[in-house]
């Protein structure tokens, strides 16, 4: 067994001829890739990426998480059956090197959009860390065995675990918000925690008693002040000291369901958050919502009674979905009792005259409050406290993505929200420099990534945009690849690896 490790961890370091060249010191290693930024140096994939023309294409488990890479491995996680698993491929080939599964556990209900495995690992130099809200943490190393694990509850949360760990160093970070409230308390057991990389032990653990169920993931944020654990959580976003977990400062502003990962460039940090259920723009028009449930009238008289509740009546979120897909609002539970609770306590809410109809009126008037506001803030360094008021340089309220992360290049920040809309922001002003649709339209759920100064956009329908970077909105290529995308690229110098709903593809 011993001889066996010894010769595959020399091919591991020896590598093979087509990745072998891969930049030594830049990995793309976690979700976004080095530090969560979206890009790396010196990396240069393909521009034109067509369907028939990938590398290899490798049949994969169903799964969210994002593929990650070091030297010639990619390794990233599914669900196999009813088992949550961690796979390994060759980046040559595309070969299935190896196969893990997690401890049996019970799955976490999950929302139709997400997954149990949605979680993207990480990867150092020796291991492989992996995440699954259903069970906690797993630590292999590139050969696959098992080096620790650490079971963790699993948060509850509206829509399921989304939120990836990152390494800084040899300390492993994850961030746990939560719904639950700690045990004889009305306060969230939400927390961060670093733990040491080579054991598991737990280094240092900091609640974060305010913050509610989120979806987002740490970064880390090196600046002329220092080195700053960022999270983005439930109305604020927070500012660690790494090395003890002790809280920094915090900025207001926020709505409450932050997924995004903040971005760092140009000496600022750049946090964005949509409003509740994906609105962008922080003058909401009823209009289209309220055409979308119409759907719901089915005697036509222009209202909604509370007799045309049927299976798939919510709150609209995203009215240019259908009722019934996953996306389209509110979340809804699956047993039926409960399900029609869920839909008269939203109805009971839009009813205001207890008449037992939504009127347009009523409706209208719901949309316009209580959802906070989209922002897009500028964030300076230096702070310690509330420096809402202090730090905050500007704010964008308009065009602000609800999955996908900005990214940031040459001092300035791509956006792209559902739609197929980017936008272009200049970083020293919160200037938007263009706001263009792509001509790919649909929903958006993975971040862009940067390489040799192209943008590479996915939407959920398979349409990758390539938009080249600059003030000048130029497309560079398009085209439908007619699968599923909703993971978030990965790259190394002359590759790209695009998660699909059934497969790990690779084009170079």
């Amino acid at each position: 067994m011993k001889l066996f490790q010894l010769t595959a961890g020399v091919l591991l370091l020896l590598g093979t001829c087509s990745v072998s060249a891969q930049t030594e010191s830049v990995h793309w290693n976690q979700f976004r890739g080095p530090n969560g930024a979206g890009t790396a140096a010196g990396f240069k994939p393909p521009l034109k990426i067509v369907a028939d023309q990938a590398a290899w294409k490798t049949p994969l488990p169903p799964g969210k998480s994002s593929p990650v890479l070091w030297r010639d491995r990619v390794f990233l996680t599914g669900l196999e059956g009813d088992r949550l698993t961690t796979l390994a491929l060759d980046a040559n080939s595309g070969k299935i090197l190896w196969k893990r599964l997690a401890p049996e556990v019970p799955l976490e209900r999950v929302h139709r959009a997400n997954s149990v495995a949605a979680s993207t690992p990480c990867v150092d130099e020796k291991n492989l860390y992996v995440y699954f809200g259903s069970y906690g943490l797993l630590c292999y190393d590139h050969l696959g065995l098992e080096q620790w694990k650490k079971p963790i509850p699993t948060p509850k949360s509206m829509y399921g675990v989304a939120t990836s760990p990152i390494l800084h160093g040899q300390r492993l970070i994850l961030v746990l918000d939560d719904d639950a409230n700690l045990s004889g308390s009305r306060l969230s057991r939400s927390k961060v925690m670093a733990l040491d990389c080579a054991t598991g032990e737990l280094v240092w653990e900091t609640p974060r008693p305010y913050n509610r169920g989120a979806w987002s993931s740490p970064m880390i944020w090196k600046h002329e002040s220092g080195t700053e654990l960022v999270v983005l959580g439930n109305g604020r976003v927070y500012g660690y000291e790494p090395a003890t977990g002790a809280e920094r400062w915090h900025v207001s502003g926020f709505s409450r369901e932050p997924i995004a990962v903040p971005v760092a460039g140009n000496g600022q940090l750049y946090v964005s958050v949509s409003m509740q259920g994906g609105r962008g723009d922080v003058e909401l028009d009823p209009e289209p919502f309220w055409t979308a449930m119409l759907a719901f009238d089915r005697n036509g008289d222009g209202r909604i009674g509370r007799d045309e509740i049927t299976k798939d009546f919510t709150s609209p979120f995203r009215p240019e979905l259908p009722p019934g897909h996953p996306g389209f609002g509110s979340p809804l539970p699956a047993d039926p009792e409960k399900r029609r609770k869920r839909q008269n306590d939203i109805f009971n809410w839009r009813d205001r005259n207890k008449d037992g109809f939504w009127t347009k009126q009523e409706f209208a008037a719901d949309m316009r409050v209580g959802h906070g506001q989209p922002n897009l803030a500028a964030i300076r360094s230096g702070g310690l406290g509330d420096i809402t008021e202090s730090h905050v340089r500007w704010n964008l309220r308009n065009g602000i993505p609800e999955i996908p992360s900005p990214v940031f290049h040459s001092g300035r920040l791509y956006l792209v929200r559902s739609g197929g809309i980017l936008s272009c922001v200049r970083t020293d002003t919160g200037e938007v420099i263009y706001r263009q649709r792509l001509g790919a339209s649909g929903q958006y759920s993975a971040s862009p990534v940067i390489a040799s100064d192209h943008l590479y956009l996915f939407s959920n329908n398979g349409v990758i945009t390539v938009v080249k970077c600059g003030e000048k909105f130029t497309v560079a290529h398009q085209a439908d690849l007619d699968v599923s995308i909703t993971a978030t690229a990965a790259m190394d110098q002359n590759s790209l690896y695009l998660r699909t709903g059934d497969a790990l593809l690779a084009f170079r």
